[in-house]
């Protein structure tokens, strides 16, 4: 199930809120800009790739795509495999993303299967978004943040873009992320 947990950016170790109601989390992530709601869930079968995902929900990526002018959709993931290019794949993917960083332009990701975890720092906050399979996020262009797969990653997000460049991110260069619980702490 989706949580938030949200803490002083100076001091993660005080937990100012914790939740896992839906509603609660919509509502604390909404004055922000942060647009955060569910999706009811496509059964795939075992093996399904990304692009079976994308298929499945193409009618939603369809009308989100029109209302938020969003001219490129992909579908990226990582599923467990007892393999060394999953494990290899799984620690350059992390690592990727968990340094703060923004983008020029809003990241929209939908949550298919698995999980992954977005950090909002802003407002002197960092607000930990535990997204779940069913979850869709809008996080405003500009928003400094940093995403954590876990150490093994299990996902599949569909994502959206106004330009085929929208996901590379502009990294701060702050060592606040080493500082926070990762997504497995958090869940733990």
């Amino acid at each position: 199930m989706t949580l938030l947990q949200v803490m002083p950016e100076d001091r993660p170790e005080v937990v100012e809120l914790r939740t896992r109601d839906e509603q609660v989390i919509a509502d604390a992530l909404r004055p922000i800009g942060v647009d955060y709601f569910h999706w009811e869930l496509q059964d795939l079968p075992a093996g399904a790739t990304p692009a079976d995902f994308l298929a499945a929900y193409q009618e939603q990526v369809d009308a989100l795509s029109a209302e938020g002018g969003y001219t490129v959709v992909d579908a990226v993931g990582l599923r467990p495999a007892d393999t060394e290019e999953y494990r290899e794949k799984s620690v350059k993917a992390r690592g990727s993303f968990l340094s703060e960083h923004r983008h020029a332009e809003d990241e929209v990701r939908f949550f298919a299967a698995g999980r992954g975890c977005f950090y909002l720092h802003v407002d002197g906050k960092v607000m930990a978004v535990v997204c779940e399979a069913g979850d869709l996020i809008s996080v405003p262009a500009g928003t400094t943040h940093w995403f954590d797969m876990g150490e093994q990653p299990d996902f599949v997000a569909i994502r959206w873009f106004q330009e085929a460049d929208g996901w590379v991110g502009d990294f701060t260069g702050a060592p606040i992320a080493s500082s926070f619980p990762t997504l497995d702490e958090l869940l733990a």
